[in-house]
């Protein structure tokens, strides 16, 4: 369907030359001498004015100012700061800013009567609640949320797959399972069924990470011995100028034991009893899924015995997710031991001799079609949905294409674009299920005095995401285009390929630990305003929308998607170097910023009410 794109562009001497670029995203259209590609949102598309580009400007002093993402769309999106007074050129009109108007936020390009719809991205995304000046800032005070309706309205829906023959014979190094999913990591997991278990996992943690060098390094612990020296020596006063960089070398790590072990990894949580039962039965579903993944060579488990969360139900759900479930699996209950020793000690004979068990699994080349991608966003800015977010579709699209999976979720943040996506389904049974999982989780917000118009936070209106539906509209852009092939509730596991939906909180950690569960093996993560979210088991990439970011936080963010807002890079180009990383860190050629801060965050949803 084709569409337009407005780009305003001034030269460095503040001239301004505007143009106006068709979208299509059907067909490839070779670039006019003069012109510049156009970066935002769909490939291979080139901006031309509407009688042609004057030949007599440097293309190369040009710099994006606003952007417009649909011709339907009333308000604009500034790409640097304005201030009040500024004229910006605009479909041939001139629009005087009525206010100031910071990089990321939205203004006016027409008067709007209080109740006036608020179109982005060509679909509604809000409504004014006063009066709003051609030219002036949209915010909390003067906009609020509403998103379309939407309806079971399912037809064919074709799809031109992108060119992936450059990775056609393509392969990254995984761990091969007998189930035939492949692991980017190796890891042995330790968990508890209930939280009464928690305190034995940390004694285990402790033992176990630090004789066989799974621990972190110690730089915190050397600073309060540090500090704890000097107010022995009754030199208290330096504390108060201590750096840790006076402490000097830290003490080398000892060298794993197991040398095709990437860790042993510990889960605690507060779940498993004095909840409804469908919460039991969801984490242990959960936890199976965690079993059942291909970055999981074997498995501890810790019980309790009398918790809702029963031993049995946790077999029953690894066995749905593969009835011949041949893992070591080893587990402990604790009311049946004659004593905590006597049980922990077991577990920590066990483990061993599980460990030199997967020790002996070692790397062997896999299709990328093995891959199956977790797509999700937090802190997100108001670049989100125009670089990372776009960047992110491209790479799934990919993904797809090459017979692999990904999972796109947050069902809060898919508010607004439902009839798209309905749409975009390959059957109408599957139409049908997201439509009713989108219901229910809309009737049980409601049921709480809540609504999907509450997710956006704080950080996010400060950098222009002023609606749920505003925000929605470019977190979608991480599925691309691609068919959604499948639609999950959590914590069901996924195992079609293409696109598959799965149905979880807007929540980061919560989020990803669902998509985890479901069996991604990789995680893209974007950010505009940083996050340092992990996950024990799988590998989590961090992507700036902007460039700012991961100068002001170096020691989080992986791959930086500013240069998409700045002209320098393609959506296309961008997806693709995503994917050519995320084949480095599935093949454990690169760790992640979040792997190296050990960001390892485990939060199961709780649907229920405590009991």
């Amino acid at each position: 369907m084709d569409a337009w794109l407005f780009l305003a562009w001034f030269t460095e001497s503040d001239q301004f030359h505007a143009c106006r670029a068709r979208l299509s995203c059907d067909e490839t259209r070779p670039a006019r001498a003069g012109c510049v590609p156009c970066d935002m949102l769909e490939a291979n598309c080139y901006t031309g004015s509407a009688d042609e580009c004057d030949q007599d400007k440097e293309v190369a002093s040009v710099r994006r100012e606003i952007l417009r993402l649909d011709a339907r769309d009333n308000v604009l999106i500034a790409l640097r700061d304005f201030r009040k007074g500024e004229q910006v050129h605009v479909s041939d009109q001139f629009c005087t800013l009525a206010s100031d108007v910071p990089a990321k936020h939205k203004f006016a390009v027409q008067d709007l009567s209080p109740g006036a719809e608020i179109v982005m991205y060509g679909v509604l995304v809000g409504r004014a609640r006063e009066s709003i000046r051609k030219g002036e800032i949209l915010n909390s005070r003067n906009t609020s949320h509403e998103a379309a309706e939407f309806r079971q309205d399912w037809r064919e829906y074709p799809w031109t797959a992108p060119d992936v023959s450059r990775w056609l014979n393509r392969t990254f190094s995984g761990f091969h399972r007998a189930d035939g999913q492949t692991g980017t990591r190796n890891y042995w997991l330790v968990v508890p069924l209930v939280f009464c278990e928690n305190r034995n996992i940390l004694a285990l943690k402790q033992a176990f990470e630090e004789e066989l060098g799974f621990a972190a390094p110690s730089r915190y612990r050397q600073q309060v011995a540090e500090m704890a020296r000097l107010y022995g020596e009754g030199r208290s006063d330096e504390i108060k100028t201590y750096s840790p960089g006076s402490l000097g070398t830290a003490a080398p790590r000892r060298r794993p034991l197991f040398d095709n072990v990437d860790g042993i990894k510990f889960l605690i949580h507060e779940g498993g009893c004095g909840g409804t039962h469908d919460d039991s039965r969801n984490l242990c579903g959960l936890l199976a899924g965690y079993i059942h993944h291909p970055n999981v060579a074997g498995a501890t488990v810790l019980s309790l015995g009398c918790q809702h969360a029963q031993v049995d139900i946790l077999r029953d759900e690894i066995s749905r997710r593969n009835p011949a479930f041949a893992k070591p699996l080893f587990v402990f209950e604790q009311q049946k031991s004659a004593s905590e020793f006597d049980m922990l000690s077991s577990a920590v004979r066990a483990t061993f001799s599980g460990l030199i068990e997967v020790n002996d699994r070692a790397r062997q080349p896999a299709a990328i079609g093995k891959l199956c991608i977790g797509l999700k966003c937090g802190g997100s800015d108001g670049f989100s949905g125009l670089s990372a977010n776009p960047a992110l579709g491209r790479t799934s699209d990919l993904v797809a294409a090459l017979g692999g999976r990904t999972i796109l979720s947050e069902f809060p943040e898919l508010c607004g674009v439902e009839q798209e996506l309905i749409h975009r389904c390959a059957d109408q049974e599957t139409a049908e299920r997201f439509i009713q999982l989108m219901r229910d989780y809309a009737a049980r917000a409601k049921a709480v005095r809540a609504g999907f118009e509450m997710n956006p936070s704080p950080g996010n209106v400060r950098d222009g995401l002023i609606t749920d539906a505003m925000k929605s509209a470019g977190a979608a852009k991480k599925g691309g285009s691609s068919p959604v092939a499948a639609v999950l509730d959590y914590p069901e596991y996924s195992v079609k390929p293409g696109l598959n939906l799965q149905c979880t909180p807007g929540n980061d950690v919560e989020c990803v630990t669902a998509q985890v569960g479901a069996g991604a093996n990789v995680v893209l993560f974007t950010t505009g305003l940083g996050t340092p979210t992990g996950n024990p088991v799988c590998p989590v990439v961090k992507i700036s929308s902007n460039s700012s970011l991961p100068k002001r936080m170096p020691d989080v963010i992986d791959i930086d998607c500013g240069g998409i807002i700045s002209g320098e890079k393609t959506v296309d180009e961008m997806g693709e170097e995503i994917l050519d990383y995320v084949v480095r860190v599935a093949s454990g050629e690169v760790r992640t910023k979040a792997e190296l801060l050990r960001q390892d965050d485990f939060i199961p949803w709780k649907r229920g009410v405590s009991l």
